[in-house]
């Protein structure tokens, strides 16, 4: 009754002609806390399907990391912060009404800091890694852990899918159990072929025994074992793996096979090991150099995605005369090598045991040791025994040339290594082991240019593994601050003498997204683990005792993935755009043709070369000439670099065509306003306290 008689006097008054008070027009709100935003949108549990990246919605890009519910027919994924761009844990009913006794929200929601201890419907704990307590998804050093756990089979459908589960731990609670160790020697041993095979290769090259390479296999473990755990303390902080990658092969074979070497025959090993550590240390002085200076920051607005995949595909792509070339020695071992690596990869990458994708996961290792022991059996039935030929006389010393033809044979595919044997049960690597490094021109200048190549190589790694971890991107200083201590622990490796630098490896990609395993803990004790096995001089002599055609033909597949994963940066801008393929594949194309005109300029004493190391012989007989012996050298070795030349034509390309943000995929790294707002991107990159204010001084530069 109330109410009709009120609209009733409303409209009376209209109709006796009075005049009805003006609206002033909306004026939008100007100022505003993002604090405020920030936290509206954690509490009204707003999502937008935007996720920050071009032309992709949150739920398209973490497509891989979902959740099925026990007896749900549908598979919920994890939701995306639009505000801070990391997961948001599913709690159900966020909102609830506050209580009357004037209790806040808060107490209606799970509180941030209590621990989340998931059961199997066995009533079994489910693996978690530690967290911070945030609320994000992040562990207690700020990077989201993954962890795979158990299939569970819907009852429904029948249909088998991976279960993602992301366990949260108080802050200061670290939980260090069985499975943390599981985890970290899973994260190695699928990083294994990347991480030990490259002194295969380089030390037969180098004129070694097989005692020099399971020393040298020694001390990339040890080197790379501290300069992970460097890397995660005062680096980008990402859970990245840091050890000795491909982007150094190429240019120490260029040293290894200069005309000065080749005909050395006391010390030769030891001598080029020298001038290797005086390059490397160079090179890594530049790259401190382009870090702390905060060069980086800037040069970061110049580095895309149109640059990034073309460069490290070419790192995978220089290697293509050396794989099958000496893969086909033992054809009978190799060639089951290549197929059982692309059966695990590829056919049975879904097939789980014990509710473990064993297949996917360990690949390599797992190939590796079936052919390992089928080539064994080989060695110990005679297959490679011929009459009157003894392996343990170096071919040049062989007289009848019956033995001479088999020579080859008997040294890449016999597994019998006396290293194994000889091989003292402790030995720690020590700085100069080898002798006092040895510093020239011409070598330091191709290092300075070849750790620009693998900045170049680290920056579109370190913005995927972000994307990968449900984290935002790092900031520029952050990047800088990164690509500083890849230079310091460079530094560390030449001083060491691994034959080659350290930096980040490509193929962290591929492992987090194959383990699901993305926990800075995880990397950092699997890293205290290859420092212990670093001390065993066994298990390098092991390694040691691989056949080097096995070892080809592991690299013949990590060589491929390299290539695979650096054209994956291109997802991240416009791939069907026809100015990016064409830089793409220009850069792609010069970058093969124009080393293979370099390299067609024989050396003089090309007898005594493989066919496979003439690529790498062009930077003492090449085709530029300017009358100064050292600039020759330094010029004629980097152009006859594929990743190099790639390098230069992309960014020169990328930088002087027009494009527009979206169609280039502009890297987009966070603001360091982002980082002092955020607690939780505070947790993610910045210094640990008791050693920030020691670096305090960095910050003026962005650093």
């Amino acid at each position: 009754m109330a109410t009709g008689s009120n609209s009733e006097s409303v409209n009376n008054k209209r109709g006796a002609g009075t005049v009805e008070p003006k609206v002033p027009p909306f004026v939008p709100k100007t100022g505003y806390n993002p604090r405020d935003l920030r936290s509206w949108a954690k509490r009204t549990g707003f999502v937008s399907d935007y996720s920050g990246e071009a032309g992709t919605s949150g739920s398209e890009k973490f497509e891989p990391f979902q959740q099925r519910g026990r007896g749900s027919s549908s598979s919920p994924k994890i939701e995306i912060d639009p505000v801070v761009g990391r997961t948001r844990d599913n709690r159900g009913i966020e909102i609830q009404p506050a209580s009357h006794g004037g209790v806040g929200l808060e107490e209606n929601v799970r509180k941030e800091n209590e621990p989340v201890l998931a059961l199997n419907p066995d009533g079994d704990r489910k693996v978690g890694m530690r967290g911070n307590g945030n609320g994000n998804g992040s562990n207690a050093h700020g990077v989201s852990a993954v962890a795979p756990v158990q299939d569970e089979k819907d009852e429904e459908d029948n249909v088998v899918q991976d279960e993602v589960k992301v366990d949260l731990f108080p802050e200061g609670v670290e939980p260090v159990d069985v499975s943390l160790i599981y985890y970290g020697l899973q994260h190695y041993l699928s990083l294994a072929g990347s991480l030990v095979l490259i002194p295969l290769v380089m030390v037969p090259v180098m004129g070694g025994t097989d005692k020099d390479t399971a020393t040298v296999i020694s001390t990339m473990l040890f080197i790379s074992g501290i300069t992970t755990i460097l890397h995660s303390y005062f680096g980008t902080r990402l859970p990245l793996v840091q050890g000795s990658s491909f982007v150094y092969l190429a240019p120490a074979l260029v040293i290894i096979n200069a005309q000065d070497y080749r005909n050395l025959t006391e010390h030769k090993f030891r001598h080029i090991m020298r001038e290797l550590q005086g390059a490397i240390i160079v090179g890594s002085i530049f790259q401190c150099i382009l870090g702390f200076s905060g060069l980086m920051s800037i040069l970061l607005r110049l580095i895309n995605p149109v640059v990034v995949a073309p460069t490290v595909a070419a790192i995978g792509l220089a290697f293509f005369s050396y794989g099958f070339s000496q893969a086909g020695v033992c054809l009978e071992i190799t060639v089951p090598q290549i197929a059982l690596v692309l059966l695990f990869t590829l056919h049975l990458r879904g097939v789980s045991i014990f509710g473990r994708h064993l297949f996917r996961i360990y690949a390599v290792p797992l190939s590796v040791s079936l052919v390992w022991i089928f080539a064994s059996f080989l060695t110990a039935g005679g297959v490679y025994n011929y009459k009157g030929c003894n392996p343990d006389i170096p071919s040049s010393n062989i007289l009848t040339d019956a033995c001479r033809q088999h020579a080859y044979t008997m040294k890449h595919c016999r597994t019998d290594s006396d290293a194994l044997s000889t091989a003292a049960w402790v030995r720690i690597p020590y700085p100069l082991q080898w002798g006092i490094p040895i510093f020239h021109f011409r070598t330091s200048i191709v290092m300075v240019i070849v750790s620009l190549v693998a900045s170049v190589d680290s920056v579109g790694t370190y913005r995927t593994t972000s994307l990968q971890v449900n984290s935002r991107p790092p900031t520029r200083g952050v990047v800088s601050r990164g690509i500083a201590l890849e230079g310091l622990c460079s530094i560390l490796a030449g001083i060491w003498g691994s034959g080659t630098g350290s930096t980040t490896l490509t193929e962290n990609m591929h492992t987090i997204n194959t383990t699901k395993v993305a926990s800075r803990m995880v990397v950092e004790l699997g890293a205290v683990f290859l420092i212990i096995f670093s001390f065993i001089g066994k298990i390098g002599a092991l390694i040691a005792s691989i056949p080097q055609a096995l070892a080809a033909a592991v690299l013949c597949f990590m060589w491929a993935l390299t290539v695979t994963l650096g054209l994956s940066n291109l997802q991240y801008g416009q791939p069907a755009s026809f100015r990016n393929m064409t830089i793409v594949g220009v850069a792609l194309f010069l970058g093969m043709s124009i080393p293979s005109y370099f390299q067609q300029y024989q050396p003089e004493s090309s007898l005594i070369l493989p066919s496979y190391l003439l690529p790498y012989a062009a930077a003492s007989s090449g085709p530029f000439h300017s009358g100064l012996k050292q600039l020759d050298f330094a010029i004629n070795a980097l152009m006859s670099m594929n990743m190099v030349v790639t390098l230069l034509v992309a960014f020169l390309l990328d930088n002087t065509v027009p494009g527009s943000k979206e169609e280039r995929g502009v890297y987009i790294w966070s603001r360091a306003e982002d980082v002092a707002e955020d607690a939780s991107l505070q947790s993610e990159y910045s210094l640990p306290k008791k050693v920030a204010w020691c670096c305090c001084w960095l910050k003026c530069l962005g650093v």
